[in-house]
């Protein structure tokens, strides 16, 4: 057998090596599946998720001006239809230039109560909603077989790339076996 096939032995051993490598740790990833699903449930409430940012986004007053034409013509159907069918007599004795004026009141009183409402809503949200135990929850719900697809197609890069410095680094320890062959042999 020739000596110059050792360098290319030694890259498929450690190529295959690093596959085998990965395969066995993709596995422990599906047996630890429920820690992993604690930690990252604990990472993604404690560090990525702020109820104070929702809160802060959605009490922008751009963002709850640009709430007030729908509310407005929310408010122009009901008294314009549905009030009055509601209580008929209200139709003989309001017109249009007061609907306009109640409208204009109602609009007015919405746009001060808006985040008023918005940050009671997100109080009381933050106290019942426990985003930790919902992304828990998500990722022990995968299957094995879903985790190491998501794994696998999100580090695809970096596994390719494990698996060739494998084949490289192989490479190069056999070339110097084959160094060291051929010098010792002199």
């Amino acid at each position: 057998m020739s000596l110059y096939i050792i360098p290319f032995l030694g890259a498929f051993i450690g190529w295959l090596t690093n596959k085998i490598t990965i395969l066995f740790a993709l596995r422990a990833f599906s047996r630890r599946q429920q820690q992993l699903a604690d930690q990252t449930g604990e990472f993604v409430a404690t560090q990525l998720f702020s109820f104070d940012d929702v809160r802060q986004q959605l009490a922008d007053p751009d963002k709850i001006k640009s709430m007030i034409p729908v509310v407005e013509a929310h408010m122009d159907t009901f008294l314009r239809e549905k009030l009055p069918e509601a209580m008929p007599v209200f139709k003989m004795f309001i017109g249009d230039s007061t609907i306009q004026q109640v409208k204009k009141v109602l609009v007015t009183e919405l746009d001060n109560m808006f985040p008023e409402i918005i940050d009671q809503y997100l109080q009381r949200a933050q106290k019942e909603l426990d985003v930790r135990a919902i992304v828990s929850k998500k990722i022990s719900g995968l299957s094995a077989d879903q985790l190491k697809k998501l794994l696998t197609v999100s580090l695809r890069h970096e596994l390719r790339l494990a698996e060739t410095g494998g084949a490289v680094v192989g490479f190069l320890v056999g070339l110097l076996q084959l160094w060291i062959a051929l010098h010792h042999s002199n």
